[in-house]
């Protein structure tokens, strides 16, 4: 495996992620920001924060498929959340629960950063993702 994650003694914890990746592959895989779209560019999930993550890992996925790899490769994950606030962050959580098991996400997560952010593509946008793995 060309990942390895880990949060060493010391670090703050508990937290849904692992603080540290360590990768060892030779291949990168950049997956572009993914937001809540179906194939044909149609909104999914509007106004619904957990939906549209939901929606949004479920099209990493399929980002990173298309490069032979999956959330076992992902050394860092960054989402952008349209005005945020921490009373959001339950809602941010059960879209990433929603689709843990059938993405086969890792548990903890790899890296995440959530970061805050006016607003996105178009202004039913609430979220966007960014992955990046490497492969051997």
């Amino acid at each position: 495996m060309a990942v390895r994650l880990l949060t060493p003694e010391g670090m703050f914890t508990p937290v849904p992620y692992h603080h540290v990746s360590i990768s060892t592959g030779t291949r990168h895989v950049h997956v572009a920001g993914q937001i809540a779209r179906d194939a044909e560019g149609n909104p999914v999930a509007t106004g619904d924060l957990a939906g549209q993550v939901a929606q949004a890992m479920r099209n990493t996925a399929r980002g990173l498929a298309g490069a032979g790899a999956t959330f076992a490769d992902v050394v860092r994950l960054r989402f952008f959340v349209t005005n945020w606030t921490p009373d959001k962050y339950p809602d941010f959580v059960a879209g990433i629960d929603r689709v843990t098991e059938e993405l086969a996400l890792p548990q903890p997560l790899p890296p995440v950063s959530a970061i805050g952010v006016d607003y996105l593509f178009e202004p039913d946008v609430l979220v966007e993702v960014e992955a990046y793995a490497v492969l051997d």
